[in-house]
């Protein structure tokens, strides 16, 4: 019976000095120690930055005005990247720059703010923190990081199309509301045009009033179409269009906060 005791007792302790082993491992691997994956839990509450966010400045003869909050942006186009000539500097924000971290440069955007970067061309999405300013050429709208790229396949091809959405303090892993006024299949195929259907008029005047307030609150994309039916001609408002479900949501907040209240998501028929 002692023998089976301290047979049972020394298989306690290494059972034990595993799950010791397994929980520092968990700890101190994979991601180095004083700092957090981007990708693997919730967004801290972010403070703007006390350099990098003046209410607007000058870059080659161009001004850029700063948002004062990133609620609801979304944007799209070319995504570059930027590495090793940068790597070790101090950003616009004040932070060094750090090829191998999740992080990217923005034009507009307060400083930080954390954004979801689509690849539009192979489904891959990443979450990153935009630290810095940038980028100025051409018409690309955000610089990533080497290894922000990387895991988005830009690093090959140098540029690519992008969707840029800002993330919500503390929403990261959640999941969006989907509004939906109609019936829509689980999967919608990439090709099937969104809209936000701001209001249906019989009369054109009140249809063309509307698009006036939408175009004042450069909402450019906003347009009027017509519908025949039973009950007569009417004259639809909708923004758009839009080829993503997220997408579609966020810019239903961004109408929200500009004091767009009547507003729902539809499908081009």
């Amino acid at each position: 019976m002692k023998s089976l005791f301290k047979i049972w007792s020394g298989l306690r302790h290494a059972l034990l000095a595993g799950m010791v082993i397994m929980v520092l491992s968990a700890c101190t691997f994979g991601v180095p120690i004083g700092q957090k994956s981007v990708e693997s839990g919730n967004v801290s509450q972010a403070k703007k930055s006390k350099s990098g966010n003046p209410s607007s400045y000058v870059v080659m003869g161009k001004r850029y005005y700063v948002l004062d909050s990133s609620q609801g942006f979304v944007q799209r186009g070319l995504a570059s990247w930027y590495g090793k000539k940068f790597h070790g500097r101090k950003t616009s924000s004040g932070e060094v720059y750090n090829m191998y971290a999740m992080a990217a440069a923005h034009k507009t955007l307060p400083l930080p703010t954390f954004v979801r970067v689509k690849n539009l061309s192979n489904g891959r999405s990443i979450v990153v923190k935009v630290n810095d300013r940038g980028p100025f050429v051409g018409d690309r709208i955000i610089d990533l990081s080497y290894t922000a790229a990387e895991k988005l396949g830009v690093i090959g091809p140098g540029t690519a199309r992008v969707e840029v959405s800002a993330v919500n303090s503390g929403q990261q892993n959640a999941t969006r509301p989907v509004i939906r006024t109609i019936p829509l299949t689980e999967n919608v195929a990439d090709d099937v045009p969104l809209f936000i259907q701001m209001g249906s008029f019989g009369s054109v005047i009140n249809a063309q009033n509307l698009l006036r307030e939408l175009h004042d609150a450069n909402e450019k994309a906003a347009k009027v179409s017509q519908l025949q039916t039973d009950s007569g001609l009417f004259y639809r408002v909708r923004v758009g269009p839009l080829f993503d479900i997220e997408e579609a949501n966020a810019v239903i907040l961004r109408l929200n906060n500009k004091g767009f209240g009547a507003s729902r998501i539809v499908v081009q028929e």
